[in-house]
């Protein structure tokens, strides 16, 4: 009896053991299953997304299309891409300048314009210069002679004689829009060659009082001593201006806040055809009136409360000499006269002319 129960208690234990060892792999391989079902479905949508590259759509016009709709182009696009090729294309043709004098030696930037061995730089860059050397890209340097300058646009153009390792693609600086990304390069402090910086066009058409040049690119990308006379290119890799100065405190606009960012440059408009005026003739030659005047803007407008917005203020010097300058086209030539008159106004009471549009032709200078 005492047998009988103490294997009934035996078999009882044992079945008590398999069922719950059983369920326990049972549950086991069923959570196992589950698991790896989902790190599976974890890892397809993590690769999913990992796979899946920035892209832009755009449409060819050369694409086929099915019935009415047309079947978009997908392109990826790179900012840093296409800075890196713009500087590339117009590396090789980037020069740094060196200029010996009486006082000692200077330094700029310049770029080369033409396979006969043009190079435009910055006419205060050899401004007083005896000798010019050009220190190209790849590390050879040569001698160099001035042909021309016009310190109006502050443009000069040096030659090298023989090969150049790259000429410089000259772009429309008209096209240009605020807030297009522009790159300067040069030779800051004459020891950093060929320095790329990034900006933007800050504004167009600019003037910087008391540098008598107007039509300036303004931008903000990094300019600095040795940088005068490179180019300002845009991202095709085309030279749109020539960096020529930058503002800072002591420029004289009466403030001693920081000022940063404040670069201009001389767009290919203008000294695309100075350079071709130098290298054609030595010099350039502008159309010479013969009269003083301010340039009109919202602040001379409203000063004098002028009928326009834009134009020339001709008006008296400050030691009240004539606005007609003695011995000059203005002064002497009475159809000279006759035709700046026209679109102008007449103002008795201040003896002064407002020119909305001159049309004058009169000797060069």
């Amino acid at each position: 009896m005492n047998i009988n129960r103490l294997a009934l208690i035996f078999v009882f234990l044992l079945g008590i053991f398999i069922g719950v060892a059983g369920g326990g792999a049972a549950g086991g391989v069923t959570g196992y299953l589950v698991s790896r079902q989902t790190v599976a479905e974890v890892s397809a949508t993590v690769s999913a997304l990992k796979s899946q590259p920035v892209t832009t759509s755009a449409v060819s016009p050369t694409q086929p299309t099915t019935g009415s709709a047309t079947v978009p182009e997908t392109v990826v696009v790179s900012l840093s891409d296409a800075m890196v090729e713009a500087v590339k294309r117009v590396a090789p043709a980037v020069v740094t300048v060196t200029v010996e004098s009486s006082t000692g030696r200077g330094s700029g930037s310049g770029v080369i314009i033409r396979n006969d061995g043009y190079i435009v730089t910055n006419n205060h860059v050899v401004d007083g210069g005896q000798r010019y050397f050009i220190l190209f890209a790849d590390g050879t340097r040569r001698q160099a002679r001035l042909v021309g300058t016009d310190s109006l646009n502050d443009i000069a153009v040096l030659k090298v004689d023989g090969e150049v390792p790259g000429v410089a693609q000259i772009g429309d600086s008209a096209a240009l829009q605020p807030g297009e990304t522009v790159l300067a390069i040069g030779s800051p402090l004459g020891n950093f060659r060929n320095t790329v910086t990034a900006g933007v066009v800050s504004a167009l058409n600019r003037s910087v009082p008391g540098s008598g040049m107007e039509g300036l690119i303004q931008t903000d990308a990094a300019i600095n001593s040795g940088n005068s006379g490179g180019p300002l290119i845009n991202l095709k890799g085309e030279v749109v201006g020539i960096n020529t100065m930058v503002v800072r405190n002591d420029f004289g606009f009466g403030s001693s806040a920081p000022v940063e960012g404040l670069g201009f440059a001389v767009p290919s408009s203008i000294f695309a055809n100075v350079a071709d005026q130098i290298i054609a003739t030595g010099q350039v030659r502008y159309p010479f009136l013969g009269i003083t005047y301010l340039m009109i803007d919202g602040e001379v407008a409203a000063q004098y409360n002028l009928p326009v917005q834009n134009g020339a203020f001709i008006s008296a010097g400050l030691n009240g000499q004539s606005a007609v300058l003695p011995d000059t086209a203005a002064a002497t030539s009475r159809s000279a006269r006759r035709r700046y008159h026209y679109g102008s106004q007449w103002s008795t009471a201040r003896c002064q002319y407002v020119v909305a549009s001159v049309a004058v032709a009169v000797p060069a200078r």
